[in-house]
């Protein structure tokens, strides 16, 4: 189970707890004078909750507990602020009390089971849910859980005899048949693993699903012959059923023939007794299988002229077919199809996002404009259209229009969202550099890297300016230092790092870091060979600077400055540089 859902169960579970009983509130109770002002706080302390008033009711729930460290309700309570503010450890210790203090309170115990499992407390977890498999065995729906803690604390045969439990209570069960499928698998004892799919089989023989289950199963284990064998007993018992076709379709693709594997998709498509959503789905999934299998994906064009012809009006089938032309490199076709989804439903948001994106790839920028203003009309509290209208200014050296457009983003970032916050007032610093406006930049820079110190572009960018700048290099090498460890094999960050010994005059380490920086550049950056001829020269090898210059401009490098350096044989600082 996954901490964010789990915590958002939680935060669920915790939001909607009421009962609070007496009994519970401590196991040696407080004088009766401080029971009576726990008890008014507590209360409190829920009604500004139910209010939204979080901050006042933690500090009261906090104040509760100094006054009576054993009361479980407010152990309970207070543990589901601290899910909230990240802190899963603490909510335990407090979840922990309070069964401690009311151990046969059943949300507790549930409650502490839960997220010992979501943050890997796998044992811990474990034990938890065999006490409340035995305290409330009618709550069956537990031995899932326990299940889950066995799996992941590596116990598969326990997991599987809780799985055995579980089926015994409430019968066969598809969710827990493939569950056991595929624990069986992880032990590698393929036989039993089928043998729980086949259960199902004999249980329902009057479903086709349960055979195609298994025959797709076995496709993926790349055995289609014994995969057919059940394709044709699903066959026999439904011959309509549209999930045979499909995965008829898969079998001819995996052995070969591409043109069965189209007409079993036709078959699906035609098929009155299927709406639209279920077609596209099987379009969606065959797709994926041609992905998969081969490479191309013209194949499904025609498929999906077929089902438009059936279902003109359907925006979801437009917008699937947009996203695969786009992927075939059609563009104009794709975005066509997407600019009549908007004029059909202007709220489409998905549809902008792909308009926008076939935009940015064909650099038209008018076009990136004109639809950034658009979508941000309809959806002005989407950071993500202020975003790239800021880097599209940037791309046409409208500057200051590119920070108004930040500044404006930032206007709706909530304060929480730090990491973008920080990508936002990186590219406000980029921008102040490129005006010159140098102490705004680095003032930019600055307030990225407090909202997020580990920002590596805002890192190498801002080290590079400096050093260019010759500026604080002490704190240039820090930061460059810092994006070499987090990504120790990036040209670009090596580059700046030498760049930084380069100006701090260890031309030996610079030497080091610029080798590695080409050594690991894979798109022949003429500006690093630049770097690396003036790293020569200043280290005395003058032959060695004049041929890396030659071969800089052999790269594509124009530079006044870099032609001077070639034909005095000599290292010129560039003043444009700044």
């Amino acid at each position: 189970m996954q901490l964010k859902y789990l915590i958002f169960t939680l935060i669920i579970l915790f939001a909607n707890v009421r009962h609070i009983d007496a009994q519970h509130l401590e196991q040696q109770p407080p004088a009766a004078s401080v029971q009576r002002k726990v008890d008014y706080i507590f209360y409190e302390a829920l009604n500004l909750k139910n209010a939204n008033k979080h901050d006042a009711a933690f500090d009261l729930l906090r104040y509760c507990l100094s006054l009576d460290s054993t009361a479980s309700a407010v152990l309970f309570e207070l543990s589901s602020y601290y899910v909230q503010l990240e802190q899963p450890e603490k909510s335990v210790s407090l979840l922990k009390e309070a069964v401690k203090y009311s151990p046969d309170n059943f949300t507790y115990k549930q409650a502490l089971a839960a997220i010992s499992l979501g943050i890997g407390m796998y044992g811990e977890a474990a034990e938890e849910y065999e006490e409340l498999v035995k305290g409330w065995p009618e709550k069956i729906e537990l031995n899932y859980y326990l299940a889950q803690a066995y799996i992941q604390s590596g116990d598969i045969g326990k997991a599987i005899d809780t799985f055995d439990a579980l089926e015994s209570m409430m019968g066969m069960n598809e969710t827990v048949s493939m569950q056991k499928y595929r624990l069986y698998m992880t032990l590698e004892q393929p036989d039993k693993a089928f043998r729980e799919l086949e259960k199902l089989v004999d249980e329902y023989p009057g479903n086709a699903r349960y055979p195609i289950l298994i025959g797709d199963l076995y496709l993926e284990q790349n055995k289609p012959d014994k995969a057919l064998e059940y394709y044709v007993q699903a066959h026999a018992i439904d011959p309509e059923n549209p999930y045979y076709t499909v995965s008829m379709a898969n079998y001819y693709e995996q052995t070969n023939n591409p043109q069965a594997a189209e007409e079993q998709i036709r078959i699906a498509l035609v098929n009155d007794k299927l709406d639209v959503e279920v077609k596209v789905a099987i379009l969606a999934r065959y797709i994926q299988q041609l992905q998969k299998s081969r490479n191309g994906t013209e194949g499904a064009n025609a498929l999906f002229q077929t089902l438009l012809e059936q279902h003109p009006e359907d925006l979801e089938l437009k917008e699937m077919y947009a996203g695969l032309l786009s992927t075939q490199g059609n563009n104009e076709e794709a975005r066509f199809l997407l600019q009549v989804v908007t004029e059909m439903e202007p709220g489409r948001e998905s549809a902008w996002h792909q308009l926008l994106n076939i935009s940015i790839q064909a650099q038209d920028f008018d076009e990136v404009i004109k639809i950034c203003n658009k979508a941000k009309e309809l959806f002005p509290k989407e950071p993500i259209y202020y975003f790239y209208l800021g880097a599209t200014y940037y791309q046409q050296k409208n500057y200051q229009q590119g920070i108004e457009s930040y500044q404006e983003g930032l206007n709706i970032i909530p304060e929480e969202d730090r990491s973008l916050r920080s990508d936002f007032y990186g590219q406000i610093g980029d921008l102040y550099y490129q005006m010159k406006k140098y102490d705004e930049a680095f003032a930019a820079y600055d307030e990225a890297l407090r909202f997020n110190e580990q920002n590596i572009v805002v890192l190498n960018n801002y080290s590079y300016f400096l050093t260019l700048l010759k500026r604080d290099l002490e704190k240039a090498e820090r930061m460059s230092a810092q994006s070499i460890r987090m990504e120790p094999d990036n040209a670009t960050y090596l580059d700046t790092y030498a760049w930084v010994f380069f100006a701090r005059g260890n031309y030996t380490l610079a030497k080091i870091y610029i080798q590695r920086a080409i050594e690991k550049d894979d798109s022949k950056n003429p500006t690093l060979v630049d770097h690396y001829g003036d790293i020569l020269f200043m280290s005395g090898d003058i032959k060695g600077a004049v041929t890396q210059w030659k071969k800089a401009k052999e790269l594509g490098m124009e530079s006044e400055i870099l032609d001077r350096k070639i034909a005095e044989e000599k290292y010129f600082e560039d003043p444009n540089a700044e």
